[in-house]
Parts: structure tokens; C-alpha cells; sequence
């Protein structure tokens, strides 16, 4: 929250003092997304889903820029990849497939002209917030099921957690020119979400006999899927199936390809002809 906040005001504060450059740029990007969570706290790398999206950009000058863009990615995680034993005896996964619509400024810091020989590549830093539609699934009996509507800590009928949220959205990037129309983005941004059901795992195992009554036995399945080791207390009601003291975070790499439409400048409203 600090680091969004800070790049913030650094982005503010030379809005007043710089200028060149304005137009439009749009194009798309592609990578990779990463998941950490409950089901990865080891910030395991292994396991990248595929992500992507399109970019608008306006550039009020050659520092500063306001872009938007709308991005898809898959994240997933398996327990039986972790290296921590009470995890592995846990025995949870999932996967989801996240569609993300984000608003963001953007500094330069370096000047940074379309087309110039001189100033064609700078770092860059930005901070935002993104809106994202998120649905975890698990596989059950050879097929993948919708874990949310299963309450599987729970939850009573229309009470589950919301599958729409938000998020603070920040990172660092390189551009550099390939001609005055087209530059190469390098980026590596972060997540910071506003949820912690992104893997439909946060907080303790339910009592299973209301869980069946409420739900089905699917749902007592896929809540508790722990190995049956005897000495283990997991999957018992009230222990811990999650650490709700942290939310979920997502990291997202990626080049992208932009096209710069020149000094298109956004129409002024209000001024008489």
C-alpha cells in the first residue's frame, strides 16, 4: 500500500513540470501470471499460467501517462507441490481464469520522444487499481467444479464470497523504440488483491455434517481433501485450513507491442467554437 501510494506521488508531483510529447498509443501484450497464496506460500515459480490483455495509453508528455488496459490471466496451485509437510497433508488445489480490467498513471524516468534518436528507451514505474472477475475450480471425479457456490468453509447460501474484486495494481517496465510508431514493453507488475478466496481457501475447515446438510456431498469432498495420515488434526471443524491474516496476491509478466497513433490530443469540452 505504501509503495502504490509513494509511486503515486512522485507520478503527481512532476505532472506540473514536464512536458513534450502527448498522444495516444494502444497494442497488446503477452506472459506469464503467477499466483501466491494459501496454496502457495513458498512463492513457488514452477507452475506459470498464461496471461495477456490490450493497452491504451494516453501520454500527457514525455514523462507522464494514464493507461488502461483489460487482461486476462490463469493462475492455479496444488499442495502436492509444496514443500511444507502440513501442506502436503492438506492436499488442496485449484486453478482460475482471471479477467481484469485496470486503470494506472505511469512515469518515465527518463525523457522519453517517439521517434527520437537520442531519448527512444526509458525505465518506468506505475501504480493503479485493478477490478477482476475471478472463478476457482477444483477437479473432482475426473471433471473441474465451481468451489465457490460449494461454500466449502461454510459459507450459508448467499453468503458466499463475492467473485468480483479489486485490487492495488503497481510495477516497473522498460520501453524501447523500434520506430516512431512502434516501442517493445518489457513489464513486471504486481497484485495486491482485496480478496483472499482467490483460491477459495482462507480460514478453518467447516463441520462437515452442516456443510452436507447446507450443501452436498461434493462440497464435503472438495473441502476436505487431506491425506489420511492418523497423527494429523487436519480437516477437523474449527482447525486451520487457511491464514486469513493475508490476502491473495498475483504477479504478472510480460512484453507487450504498442503502436504510437501520434499527437492525437483528447477532445477539450466546453470551450465555445
Amino acid at each position: 500500500m505504501k509503495k502504490a501510494l509513494l509511486f503515486a506521488a512522485i507520478i503527481l508531483g512532476t505532472f506540473s513540470i514536464v512536458q513534450a510529447q502527448k498522444g495516444w498509443e494502444a497494442g497488446g501484450w503477452l506472459g506469464a501470471s503467477y499466483y501466491f497464496g494459501d496454496l502457495n506460500t513458498n512463492y513457488d515459480l514452477s507452475t506459470p499460467g498464461l496471461a495477456g490483455g490490450i493497452i491504451a495509453r494516453y501520454n500527457f508528455n514525455n514523462r507522464l501517462c494514464l493507461r488502461m488496459s483489460a487482461n486476462y490471466a490463469k493462475v492455479m496451485a496444488d499442495d502436492a507441490n509444496s514443500s511444507n509437510p502440513f501442506e502436503r497433508a492438506r492436499n488442496l488445489s485449484f486453478e482460475s481464469t482471471i479477467l481484469e480490467g485496470l486503470a494506472q498513471l505511469e512515469f518515465n524516468f527518463l525523457p522519453y520522444i517517439h521517434g527520437s534518436k537520442d531519448e527512444f528507451f526509458t525505465p518506468y514505474v506505475f501504480a493503479g487499481f485493478n477490478v477482476f472477475h475471478f472463478n476457482p475450480k477444483a477437479s473432482y471425479q475426473g471433471e473441474m467444479v465451481e468451489l465457490r457456490p460449494l461454500g466449502t468453509e461454510g459459507q450459508f447460501k448467499g453468503e458466499e464470497y463475492y467473485s468480483v474484486s479489486g485490487g492495488l495494481a503497481y510495477g516497473l517496465g522498460i520501453k524501447v523504440d523500434l520506430s516512431y510508431e512502434l516501442s517493445l514493453n518489457f513489464e513486471l507488475s504486481a497484485r495486491s488483491l482485496f480478496t483472499d478466496y482467490l483460491d477459495d481457501v482462507s480460514t478453518v475447515y467447516p463441520d462437515k455434517s452442516d456443510l452436507l446438510k447446507m450443501r452436498n456431498q461434493i462440497a464435503v469432498d472438495l473441502s476436505d481433501r487431506s491425506l489420511d495420515t492418523p497423527e494429523s488434526q487436519i480437516g477437523k471443524k474449527g482447525t486451520q485450513r487457511g491464514n486469513s491474516n493475508n490476502n491473495d496476491s498475483m504477479v504478472l509478466l510480460g512484453v507487450g507491442l504498442v503502436y504510437y497513433f501520434g499527437d492525437i490530443r483528447c477532445p477539450e469540452y466546453g470551450r465555445r467554437k
